[in-house]
């Protein structure tokens, strides 16, 4: 199936988190919903990314959001890497990837030379109203959480760029004209960061 879009309804969906409990998307009416799909439980890419959640997940709730991660794993399996990495919300067992499929992100992937189906990487924020407002198709874990964030606080059409900067331009207001030689270079730096 294809991805959903801004302004398409989300795929409802009940599935069973890492407690066993049944989660549904109609339980989160009113509340945005951060529905990430992520490949596989206690690997070094979804580790980061739930953790990343997990460090957000305050401010994430503070923005009016509910997190949900989804794999294939199994309700144990969830469990396990829950409960290792202390993650303060619910992971959602999709083993048939069901729900993986009505949102577009079980597909051909390749690794190695070899193509195999498998989950891709991909976020959906689903508004109060249950329809999409924003998707990261093929996610890159660093900075994604933020991105995430920004969206949720700056309404989901902004750019996930300004957040960072006012908070940055209110410091050193009083600093700016020395500090200007210096900012090229710090930028890249930070960009080099983001992509290791």
């Amino acid at each position: 199936m294809p991805m959903p879009q801004a302004g398409d309804k989300a795929p409802g969906f009940s599935l069973p988190d890492q407690s066993g409990a049944t989660v549904s998307l109609s339980q989160f009416k009113g509340r945005h919903v951060v529905l990430y799909f992520y490949p596989k439980d206690a690997t070094p890419g979804c580790t980061t990314e739930a953790c990343d959640f997990r460090d957000e997940h305050s401010a994430l709730v503070k923005a009016g959001a509910v997190v949900l991660g989804v794999s294939p794993d199994s309700v144990a399996s969830h469990q396990k890497f829950a409960t290792k990495q202390g993650l303060p919300f619910s992971l959602l067992a999709d083993p048939d990837h069901a729900l993986a499929d009505a949102y577009g992100v079980w597909g051909e992937k390749s690794l190695y030379g070899r193509k195999f189906m498998g989950l891709i990487r991909a976020t959906f924020l689903i508004g109060p109203d249950a329809k999409v407002v924003r998707v990261w198709p093929k996610v890159k874990v660093a900075g994604h959480v933020a991105e995430v964030l920004a969206a949720l606080q700056g309404g989901a059409a902004s750019d996930a760029a300004p957040a960072p900067k006012k908070a940055q331009a209110a410091k050193p207001a009083a600093v700016k004209k020395p500090a200007a030689k210096k900012a090229p270079a710090a930028k890249g730096a930070a960009r080099k960061g983001a992509r290791a």
